[in-house]
C-alpha cells in the first residue's frame, strides 16, 4: 500500500487538529525526547525533579511521547503493508557515498541525532511543532522556521551527496 502525500498530509492535518482540540496543546515530537531523559535523570538523581525545566516540561509518559511509539509503530505496520520492511544497518545511498561500516553509520546517526535534539529544543520545537502547528496557526517564527528547514536540509543534501544529474 503506497500512501499518497496528499492522504498523509490530509491525516497529518487532521491528527493536528484533534491535539488542539482534545489537548490544547500543538503537534510536535521533541518534547517527548525531553521527557525521556528527563525520566532517565530523575531515576538516576531524584533530587534533579526539582529542576524549573522540569517544572515546564514533565518528565513522564504523556500524549507526545505515546505519539513518538505511534510513529514507530506506524511506520512498521506501513512498511510490511508496502512490502518493504527489512533491516538495513547502512542505507546504500549513505553507503555508496560513505561506506558500509555499521559502526561509523550509528555513531553518525547518534550524532546527528543528539544534534538535531538539542536544537530542536533550542529553538523551541521540532519539524512538526513549528513546520506543521506553527504554520497551521500563521505563526511567523514557524514560517521562517520551516523555510529554514528546507534551506537546510537542500544545502546539506548537496554538500554531502552534491548535485545530482
Amino acid at each position: 500500500m503506497d500512501w499518497t502525500p496528499y492522504l498523509a498530509g490530509a491525516g497529518i492535518g487532521v491528527l493536528s487538529w484533534l491535539t488542539f482540540l482534545l489537548s490544547n496543546k500543538p503537534l510536535g515530537c521533541s518534547t517527548a525526547f525531553a521527557q525521556t531523559f528527563g525520566m532517565i535523570e530523575s531515576a538516576i538523581r531524584p533530587a534533579s525533579r526539582d529542576k524549573p525545566y522540569w517544572k515546564k516540561v514533565l518528565p513522564t509518559i504523556e500524549w507526545q511521547w505515546m505519539l513518538v511509539v505511534g510513529i514507530i509503530i506506524g511506520a512498521f505496520i506501513s512498511s510490511v503493508l508496502a512490502g518493504e520492511f527489512a533491516l538495513i544497518w547502512v542505507p546504500s545511498v549513505y553507503g555508496d557515498a560513505f561506506g558500509y561500516d555499521p559502526v561509523f553509520r550509528v555513531a553518525v546517526a547518534l550524532i546527528g541525532g543528539i544534534l538535531m535534539g538539542l536544537g530542536a529544543r533550542w529553538a523551541g520545537g521540532c519539524t512538526s511543532g513549528h513546520g506543521i502547528s506553527g504554520t497551521l496557526q500563521l505563526a511567523l517564527a514557524s514560517w521562517v522556521a520551516a523555510i529554514c528547514f528546507f534551506i537546510g536540509g537542500i544545502a546539506a543534501a548537496i554538500v554531502i551527496y552534491g548535485m545530482a544529474a
